[in-house]
């Protein structure tokens, strides 16, 4: 009797599973989450199910164990710890996948996870009593505050107490803030103190015990149903054909009752996953925002002269130090003091960066400077989850983003993605997927996308792309980074990779244009076969007139030698010779014979004349009409030289511990200044902005021509607000720092925005679901109803005038930061002209309130449906 009931019990327990999930503690959306499908586990999906169960069996009571044996069979597969609903593993002897899926539990790569949202991975943490070496521990998880997305953190260890009645040693955990770190020998020190005896070898084992609880990804299915039924239906008809089998009418009846029954519980289950579909989409808010401009900005406002008495510049006057901009002897008398000529005696002060977070009072004087706000800004930087963050910025920038360049961790040792998980390959290309398909939706109809990449993924990394681009043409760029190579047991690796898509190959859209140190013009670059001795007919004159190219010389005798670079004619002509910095001999890159076939590339680039002084001449390709090779090369693209040596003659040596395999300053560079849309101006986007090298290259591009980029940089790391920022203004101050103090250079104008986006887990945390009643809809049934219509979620915050039949939005209610003027501009797509107290005005003249918003804009934010 007792087995009657098995397969029935296993069934349940596994669904109460998919609902309920692993006990996990702490504070986070995501247990908020588990309660909220814990309720609606016991309140509405098991009652609900069971009466229908019982309702279809009625013809059939023999069927039941059965039903429940195959329902187990088929759901199994697709439900992970975490909750999430994928393709979790499949049997080899399921012959209606072998020819899709290749290993014996997992399926490859990309197809396991192409219809999720990757979320996050992270621990599912739970209190713990251990004992190691004899010494008991307990950690005690239910404060713990988990990772709000995929950000690295380490977990922190903190000594409590010792438990009086048998010894144990409590330990309260958390994830690190703000390069919080776990101080063992005070941990040795205080337990020392409390009369017990410890050494760090136990310890540091017992912190590895806690740390091996389950580790999970964290997905979303975009779309539950539609892929549960579908893969049912393979499933049930593999069953139905495999073997052979005659099917009474009766033995019909039962599969559908089966096909029924297993239909309600992806209706059940479709329904939750639903809604959180809904609040990883809904738009976020803008919070916590705050701009950065150089004093120049203000000059000779009136602005500025409350700014200079401000009880808070003290604290931006401390930022100046702490940043390596001024010494201790600065005077604020310094920035007034102007030489006989009326200009300012220290020059180089009018770039001292302001950060309007010290004169929140002050802010909106500031900001009317501007006659057209967003238009005057040089770059935005987003303090956020990137997929999060692309979603909100999709409607204001759409098809406005002339150059993508992303450089996503890669999956190896040295620079890991934090997917301590089963599937590292597939969540990658997951992630990946998501992110590049929604920011697809933002560049303009002439592009650039840049991605970069290693050995480990460059292939299925080519394989998402061309997938997400479709028509579009991607090519892989070979860059050679590391010429000493990167010691392996067989090759050593000297090169990464690039991906370029661009919309074809029919238009120019890439640049054969080089920049800084890297040689752009005609002649050979490489090796001893630069030289004239090594091809005589590559050595002539190239004949220059009124800024034109008129003709070209012939090849002299091997006794000739010119003067130098340039040889002026009396008739006001120039010969430009293939002669180097060094005055050496070198040759073009095209023999006489066929240099005419190439004048329409060529251009001419003349530098530092003057009446007194005659300037150079030099000849260089044509940036509209060039072609970039497939391989890039150059001392200026290693990684450690011109990556990690750049942040720590910005900063410190210790930013190099966070920050071991900074992209080259100058590859950055390369790729973003060789995208033709940006040559003077345009809009480029980071959403793994990492160190901030993308807004750097930018910055510096602008800095040597003249040019109006603008950039967007996302990033989630704490180390937005530690290292990012203060790069942005650092660079603004000057182009030339030592050991994180300013040496010499010059400063250039400039003027950013940044800001923090509220996330899915803020959602998670917030929203109320608790209260609501489930499946009291008269009209519809359970399975098809939208359960969640009467759940409040953020309602909270708004205040319904039955009167005037309006609803009023309180943004305190929710958070106290939250900055309307840039949120309504996301929600709206428009760009912001100008920002009062009561309003926002955009640039096609459309205003909005701040003190009482339009409801059916903030409606989405607020309360989904």
């Amino acid at each position: 009797m007792a087995q009657t009931n098995k397969f029935e019990k296993q069934f349940l327990n596994a669904l109460r599973d998919i609902f309920v999930g692993a006990k996990v503690e702490g504070d986070s959306g995501y247990v908020n989450l588990m309660r909220i499908k814990s309720r609606y586990y016991e309140q509405g999906v098991f009652p609900q199910l069971q009466k229908d169960i019982n309702t279809a069996l009625q013809p059939f009571p023999d069927f039941r164990e059965e039903l429940f044996d195959k329902l187990f069979t088929f759901f199994q597969r697709y439900f992970s710890e975490s909750g999430s609903i994928y393709f979790r593993y499949t049997a080899l002897h399921q012959n209606v996948y072998e020819k899709v899926y290749t290993d014996d539990r997992d399926v490859i790569l990309f197809w396991k996870t192409h219809m999720l949202y990757y979320v996050k991975t992270d621990r599912i943490f739970t209190s713990l009593n251990v004992e190691v070496d004899g010494v008991k521990f307990f950690f005690d998880a239910s404060k713990m505050t988990l990772k709000k997305s995929n950000e690295k953190r380490e977990v922190v260890y903190a000594f409590r107490k010792v438990q009086p009645e048998d010894g144990t040693l409590v330990f309260d955990v958390a994830y690190s803030e703000k390069g919080k770190t776990t101080k063992v020998d005070d941990i040795l020190k205080d337990i020392k103190k409390a009369n017990s005896k410890l050494d760090d070898e136990t310890l540091n084992k017992a912190f590895r015990v806690f740390e091996k609880q389950s580790e999970v990804d964290f997905f979303i299915n975009k779309d539950a149903r539609a892929f549960l039924q579908e893969q049912f239906d393979l499933w049930l008809y593999q069953y139905l054909f495999a073997g052979k089998n005659v099917w009474s009418t009766e033995r019909l009846a039962q599969l559908q009752a089966l096909k029924s029954i297993a239909y309600k519980i992806i209706d059940f289950i479709s329904q939750f996953e639903d809604e959180l579909v809904k609040i990883w989409n809904k738009p976020k808010f803008v919070r916590n925002s705050h701009y950065v401009l150089t004093l120049d900005k203000m000059a000779g406002s009136p602005v500025l002269e409350k700014l200079l008495t401000h009880p808070n510049l003290p604290q931006q006057v401390q930022e100046w130090r702490d940043l390596g901009m001024i010494d201790e002897d600065f005077r604020l008398e310094i920035l007034n003091q102007k030489d006989l000529t009326g200009a300012p005696l220290n020059p180089q002060y009018q770039y001292l960066p302001i950060d309007t977070k010290y004169f929140s009072d002050l802010e909106l004087d500031i900001l009317a400077l501007f006659d057209d706000l967003d238009a005057a800004l040089d770059g935005w930087l987003v303090h956020s989850e990137n997929y999060q963050a692309l979603n909100s910025l999709k409607n204001k920038f759409r098809n406005r983003i002339h150059t993508i360049y992303i450089d996503p961790p890669y999956n190896t040792d040295t620079s890991e993605i934090f997917y301590v998980n089963t599937y590292k390959h597939s969540s990658f290309a997951s992630m990946i997927d998501n992110r590049v398909d929604i920011s697809k939706e933002l560049l303009a109809k002439e592009f650039v996308h840049y991605v970069a990449i290693d050995e480990v993924e460059q292939k299925l990394l080519g394989f998402v792309l061309n997938r997400t681009f479709n028509e579009n043409k991607t090519v892989c760029v070979t860059v050679i980074h590391n010429r000493r190579g990167q010691q392996g047991k067989n090759f050593s690796a000297v090169h990464e990779y690039v991906y370029a898509t661009f919309p074809d190959d029919k238009n120019k859209f890439i640049a054969d244009r080089k920049f800084d140190d890297i040689d752009h013009r005609i002649l050979r670059d490489s090796g001893t076969e630069s030289f004239r001795t090594d091809a005589q007919n590559c050595f002539y004159p190239i004949i220059v007139k009124d800024s034109q190219i008129i003709g070209f010389g012939e090849v002299p005798p091997d006794e000739f030698h010119p003067s130098g670079v340039n040889e002026y004619q009396p008739d006001g002509s120039v010969l430009v010779w293939p002669i180097d910095s060094e005055n050496q001999e070198r040759k073009w890159r095209y023999a006489r014979q066929s240099v005419g076939n190439i004048l329409s590339d060529l251009e001419v680039v003349e530098t530092g004349g003057s009446k007194k002084k005659k300037g150079s001449i030099q000849i260089y390709f044509n940036k509209a009409t060039g072609t970039q090779k497939t391989v890039w090369e150059s001392e200026l693209f290693d990684a450690s030289e011109y990556g990690t040596k750049i942040l720590q003659e910005l900063f410190s040596a210790s930013i190099s511990e966070e920050f071991k395999y900074p992209k080259s300053l100058y590859l950055v560079k390369e790729c973003i200044g060789s995208s033709l849309p940006l040559t003077e101006n345009g809009l480029t986007l980071d959403y793994f902005a990492g160190s901030g090298t993308t807004a750097h290259a930018v910055m510096n591009l602008n800095r040597a021509d003249g040019g109006k980029r603008k950039y967007i940089l996302v990033e989630m790391g704490e180390h937005f607000n530690t290292v990012i920022l203060p790069r942005i203004k650092k660079v603004a101050f000057s182009d030339k720092w030592k050991d994180g103090k300013a040496n010499g250079g010059s400063g250039m104008s400039h003027f950013v925005k940044y800001y923090d986006l509220e996330q899915y887990e803020d959602v998670l945390r917030r929203a109320h679901y608790a209260d609501a009643d489930l499946f009291h809809n008269p009209y519809e049934d359970p399975y098809h109803s939208y359960v969640f219509l009467r759940d409040l979620k953020m309602l909270d915050s708004v205040e319904i005038d039955e009167e005037q039949n309006k609803a009023h939005f309180h943004p305190e209610r929710l958070y106290p930061d939250i900055d309307l003027a840039e949120t309504l501009s996301q929600r709206r797509g428009k760009w912001i002209k100008r920002i009062t107290a009561e309003f926002v005005e955009f640039q096609d003249g459309e205003r909005m309130s701040l003190t009482d918003p339009d409801w059916q804009t903030i409606k989405p934010l607020v309360w989904w449906q």
